[in-house]
């Protein structure tokens, strides 16, 4: 789910107020299932919500005063340098939207361990940087955490589930997209998720595609999906990579088979443009489909 954006008119004087954070923490928390985290320019966890203890069994004074760096995957650690960096060109646009690894020590069980056990758990952060003149680096990183995988019931009509090979080629999509999108589940196997996507939200679901192989989970963002006949609509889609266990009670193992790609996409609102013709996928004639 997105956190509603607000407007910022000349961000934090001073230091950080512990008022100002836990209004924001209260509010994020009521529509994300997650916790509140706010990083210095250099890394350093300055505040942590409570109930971080929740999500990732470790508590808010373990890890205030730490830098996030000592419990995040180290192939990570230059995409959070990205985002704290502040110029000019960044500082005008604000959000930062990015998917970290960071150290649990849950169990899969909900059962607390020693951090030296600890796993990684991945989570979707979104928030914005905020200027604070009593840090050294001048800026700080306000941010709503939400560890993946997420869980969905699938009772709304406008979402629908789907599953791909690796490259996101369709090899399985329900019913509910008929209603939402127009298509037909037959037409879509065997073709590429990227067919159906608006050309201008391309390198945004790239990187998207990109987090999801190497970190298994990933929230795609807002973005639009092309609808039978024209037009488009907003969604944004929850993704897992997961195995494929082969099932062999008896005699020799089965052949290892290749993991796919678990998608819940939500449609977000109605059709927008939808005389306008996008693709030759969006035709009525879908020779070019088949």
């Amino acid at each position: 789910m997105k956190v509603p954006q607000r407007s910022c008119d000349g961000g934090l004087q001073g230091v950080v107020h512990q008022e100002e954070v836990e209004t924001e923490t209260k509010v994020h928390l009521r529509v994300l299932e997650g916790f509140m985290m706010v990083l210095s320019g250099d890394g350093d966890m300055i505040f942590l919500s409570d109930n971080v203890i929740k999500h990732m069994g470790l508590t808010q004074a373990e890890m205030m005063g730490h830098n996030i760096f000592e419990y995040t995957h180290p192939c990570d650690h230059e995409e959070i340098r990205q985002n704290l960096r502040l110029t000019a060109e960044h500082f005008n646009s604000k959000r930062r939207e990015f998917i970290i690894r960071l150290k649990s020590s849950l169990t899969h069980r909900g059962r607390n361990q020693n951090i030296k056990s600890a796993t990684w758990k991945v989570l979707y952060c979104q928030g914005r940087l905020k200027m604070n003149s009593a840090l050294p680096s001048g800026s700080g990183l306000m941010l709503t955490c939400q560890p993946l995988p997420l869980s969905h019931t699938l009772i709304s009509t406008h979402m629908f589930s789907s599953q791909h090979s690796m490259d996101m080629t369709f090899t399985y999509c329900d019913q509910r997209v008929v209603s939402l999108i127009g298509f037909s589940p037959d037409e879509l196997l065997g073709r590429s998720f990227y067919n159906l996507c608006h050309t201008l939200d391309s390198n945004c679901l790239y990187k998207n595609h990109l987090n999801l192989c190497c970190k298994t989970q990933s929230v795609s963002g807002q973005y639009r999906m092309l609808v039978k006949g024209g037009g488009y609509v907003w969604v944004e889609s929850h993704c897992a990579v997961v195995p494929i266990v082969p099932m062999s009670k008896c005699g020799p193992p089965a052949p290892q088979q290749p993991p796919c790609i678990l998608c819940v996409t939500y449609v977000l609102g109605g059709v927008e443009q939808p005389c306008v013709q996008l693709s030759l996928d969006q035709t009525l004639n879908h020779t070019h489909l088949r």
